[in-house]
Parts: structure tokens; sequence; C-alpha cells
């Protein structure tokens, strides 16, 4: 039988020393994206690679995390000081610019001594492992920021397999020369490591306190508990889901080469009650998500990986859920994902897939809560904007005369929900960041924000109201490639129960001389000094008819 107050105590425990990891993490880093956005994400697994705690961070990092613990496991036996570093979006990352860092954590310790020699230390296999991952504004690659519309990840920047950045305890000198010389800011990614390092050091140091207050055996035995528990509560969501079958589509605009939209399309099959939790997963699974019917795998930078399919779909479940249930790898056992190989939601090498993690991700919660919107009409809110806004600029900084990269995500409107508008300007869904402060943007870029402002009537009218896009305007003061990877730019936000679609999102720039030219979603332009990229994010769908007759 659970100790429920127990069980409450060490949720907060271990979700407390994942918070306590990125708070190290953005305080020591370097670089504005990770330290002013919180572009980065860290987690606490147990000694199985399962997830026992997340920090409130970057849902599309999270969900797809597990992965590349796993894979860092498989790879090689970790030892003390060890830690494995990894992108590969095909060995369970998610696209270039993410790095992750695993660290396998030891508390339990067998002291032994050989005759003659002094007390020595065996170790057994790690009773936990951390894992911190972090966005990096330049991974190398075609184009600064490394996000751009590639056709193949050789052109999208380092590609980096598992390998140790750390062993027993010292940096791995000729690993880090190699990422060092294939980037263009070679100090920040050494010194934004060199943070996701601490972070990961802060978990194994909390983690072993904790094993010394409670003792090891009821630390671990917590961590089962708090699995078995989110499945439970999953289950019992689940099983007040109406039966049946659902499904939905929705497209994204194009993938950058071929002018065409891209499709997405889901069908959710629910089976209501379907036994209780498992460690082992021997419960059957209570709903089936198939992206059966989406399309092939396309030339361009907005293929998805399995790793960012299934963490958008832990997304959509973790949020249908109270806030105080614990976002474990328990929560992810009544729940099959199938996402046919070969897809845009499951690409296979060596597809380009830079936005896949930003951009397919979106269009992956978007239809999953459209196809929601049908079994829960009263829970699930219209569509947000659906897009990341991926700005890159990158070139050489006249006052340091050193590369620059500079990236971010801007934020757009979300969509209205079925019992209050949407909020305006806010990023949503599978990002969790901030806009980059126009201070340290002039700080750290050679760069000038001229217009940052609500988009008005950007969002979708019914009932309730969507929430507005943005305005951001930024000039640059020195040459730049400027590239950007957005979408819903030729069809806005959907609304649902009869709201209005929000608005589509554009992309201006305005030169030197007072002209301006509309950019595609999916393209890299040159800029002179003095020219401008104005932004104007998309707005959310709109929620019912405006006199409240709406049929749900």
């Amino acid at each position: 039988m659970r100790d429920p107050i127990e069980l409450e105590v060490f949720k907060n425990i271990y979700h407390s020393i994942a918070e306590e990891m990125g708070a190290a993490l953005r305080r020591t880093s370097f670089s504005p994206n990770i330290k002013e956005r919180r572009d980065y994400s860290c987690a606490v697994f147990d000694s199985a690679g399962r997830v026992v705690a997340m920090g409130d961070h970057m849902p599309v990092h999270l969900g797809s995390m597990p992965m590349s613990v796993a894979a860092a496991i498989e790879y090689s036996a970790l030892e003390p000081g060890d830690i494995v570093m990894l992108n590969d979006p095909f060995r369970g990352g998610t696209h270039l610019p993410d790095i992750t860092l695993v660290m396998p954590v030891y508390v339990q310790k067998i002291k032994g001594s050989g005759r003659g020699r002094p007390l020595h230390t065996i170790t057994t296999k790690p009773d936990f492992y951390v894992a911190s991952r972090a966005h990096h504004a330049d991974v190398g690659g075609t184009y600064p920021g490394s996000m751009g519309p590639c056709r193949e990840i050789y052109q999208e920047g380092l590609r980096i397999p598992r390998v140790k950045i750390m062993r027993e305890g010292k940096i791995v000198a000729d690993v880090l020369a190699l990422l060092l010389n294939n980037v263009r800011t070679p100090e920040e990614r050494e010194g934004d490591l060199g943070a996701q390092i601490a972070a990961c050091q802060t978990g194994a140091r909390r983690l072993t306190e904790i094993c010394g207050r409670y003792g090891l055996a009821r630390t671990i035995q917590a961590a089962g508990e708090l699995l078995d528990y989110s499945e439970e509560m999953m289950r019992s969501f689940l099983a007040s889901v109406p039966p049946g079958t659902y499904r939905a589509e929705d497209f994204l605009d194009n993938d950058g080469v071929d002018d065409k939209p891209v499709r997405i399309a889901v069908t959710l099959r629910v089976r209501g009650r379907s036994g209780k939790s498992s460690r082992n997963k021997k419960s059957p699974a209570a709903i089936t998500i198939d992206f059966t019917g989406s399309d092939p795998q396309v030339q361009g930078a907005i293929n998805a990986v399995e790793a960012i399919t299934v963490s958008a779909c832990f997304y959509v479940f973790r949020c249908l859920l109270r806030e105080d249930v614990p976002a474990t790898a328990g929560l992810m056992r009544p729940i099959d994902v199938i996402a046919p190989l070969g897809t845009v939601v499951n690409a296979k090498p060596p597809a380009a897939v830079a936005g896949g993690n930003v951009e397919t991700s979106q269009r992956i919660v978007d239809v999953l809560l459209r196809a929601l919107a049908q079994a829960i009409p009263d829970r699930i809110p219209a569509a947000a904007s659906g897009t990341m806004n991926n700005l890159t600029i990158g070139g050489m900084d006249p006052r340091s005369r050193e590369p620059f990269a500079y990236y971010e995500t801007i934020a757009g409107g979300m969509g209205a929900r079925p019992t209050k508008d949407g909020v305006s300007g806010v990023h949503t869904h599978m990002t969790n960041s901030l806009n980059t402060p126009a201070e340290a943007l002039k700080y750290a870029y050679p760069v000038r924000l001229r217009r940052y402002s609500f988009r008005p009537g950007s969002g979708g009218t019914g009932l309730h109201h969507g929430g507005d896009g943005i305005v951001r305007e930024i000039e640059v003061l020195t040459d730049a490639q400027v590239t950007l990877l957005a979408d819903r730019r030729s069809r806005g936000p959907y609304g649902l129960s009869d709201g209005a679609d929000g608005a589509p999102g554009r992309t201006i720039i305005v030169r030197k001389d007072g002209s301006e030219e509309e950019i595609p979603g999916k393209t890299s332009v040159r800029l002179r000094s003095g020219d401008r990229v104005r932004v104007e994010s998309p707005g959310g769908g709109g929620w019912g008819k405006p006199d409240g007759t709406s049929k749900t």
C-alpha cells in the first residue's frame, strides 16, 4: 500500500531536483538563447532510463529526451564521472541544435581492499541518470544558426553520435575540439556545454543527498511508485473519454522546396477502461494514436523523427491531466503510438529535420487536439499560432570582428478556449520559451529592435476570441544572413465550434530605402546594414459563434 503523503513528498523532491538543474544551467550559460529565452530542459531518470521527473521546461525537449537517454545507456558502460553527449535525431535526438548530455548517478558503492593496497571503491550499475538538453544557437552547417531550409541532414550542422564528452570526471579534449572547430561561435558553445555539465553535476549531487537522507532503497521505491501513480491517473482520464474512433488532419504550408501542403493525419482509437497499472506494461493500451495516412517524408527540413512525434503525444495527454500529476514515463504506458517509418512524422536518414522539431511538432499537436475535440469538446481549445517562427541572423560582428549567430522563436496567439479567450503574444504548446529582451538582444548582437507589439485583430473571432499574434521588427547593423523557418503562412490556425480561424502569419523585409518585400515562411535572404526583417505572427483560432449558438 502506497503512502500518499510520502509519494507527494518524493514527487516534489524529484521535481525540485530537475528544476534546480535547470536553474544551474540558466545561470551559468553564455548564450542569450539559453540564459534569456530558457531554451533548455532537464530531467531525472531511474536506473532503467525511465523518466521520473521533469523540470517545467520545453515540452518538445522533455517528451523526446527519454529516447536520447536510452541511446546513451545502450552506447557503452557509463562509469562514475562519465557524461555522454549526442544530438543525432535518428538516435533519440530532435534536431541538431539540441545537444543532450546524459550522466549516470552512482549512489550505492561496494567498498573493498586488496592486500597491501588502500581502500578502493567498486561501483555497481548506475542508480539514476540525469540529463540536460539545450538548444545551441549554432552547430555549424550551411546557415548561421543551423536552422535553414536544407534538403539533407548533412547541410544542417554537425551530427554528434553517442560520444563521451567527459570520462572519469575529465573533459575529453579531442571530442570538444572536434565540436568547437565545426561551429561559428566556439566560445559560446563551450560555455553553454559547460553549463549543461554543471546542471548534470547539480542533479547528481542532489540525488546523492536525498538517498543519504532517506536511504537508497526507499528513494528508488518511491520513483517506481511515482511511475505507477502516473499511469493510474492517465488510465483514469482515458476511461472518461467516450470510446470510439476519432480522426483529424491538418497541413503544413509546404516543405520549403515543393510548394504544396504537407498532410498530417491521425486516428485515435479510444478503448475506455483497460486494466490497472503494470510496471511491466502488461496491461493493454487504453488508446492508440495512429498517424497512418500522413504524407511521406519530404525534401525540405520539416521532417519529424519518431522522438518528436512521441513527444507531441506525451505533451497533449499530459495537458489533459491535473497539474499535480507527476510527469513520468508512466503516463505513456496506456498509450500506443503508431508512426509509420518513412513518413513526415517518422523520417529516415538522411532527411533534413531542423523544422520537424519546431514546426511539425506544433502541427502534430494541432491534429491531436482537433481529433480530441470530437470526443471531449468542452476540454479542447482552438488552434494556437501553430508555428515557432524560427528566426536566425548571422554574420560578422563589427564590434568584435568575430562571427555571431542569433536565434530565437517568436510568440503568437493562443487559441480560444471553451470558457475564455486565448492569450495574446505567448509561446504555446511545444515551446515554452521567452522572447529575447530588447536590452539583451542589443547587447549581444549587432542588431536593433525597432518594433515589438501585439498584432491587433489577428486572433479569430467567436464567442471567445483567439489571442493576437505579435509584430517583431529587427534592424541589422551589419551585413547579415537572415533565415526563417516558419509556418501558418498560407492558412490560419483553425477555430472550433464555429469560431473563426486566426490570421495567417507573414514576414516582410524592409530595405534601407523603405521598399518592402514579403518573403516565404521557409527561406534565407541576405540583408545589408540598415535593412529590417518584420515578423507578424499568426493569431489563435476563435471558439464558438459570437451569438453563443454553437454546437459542441
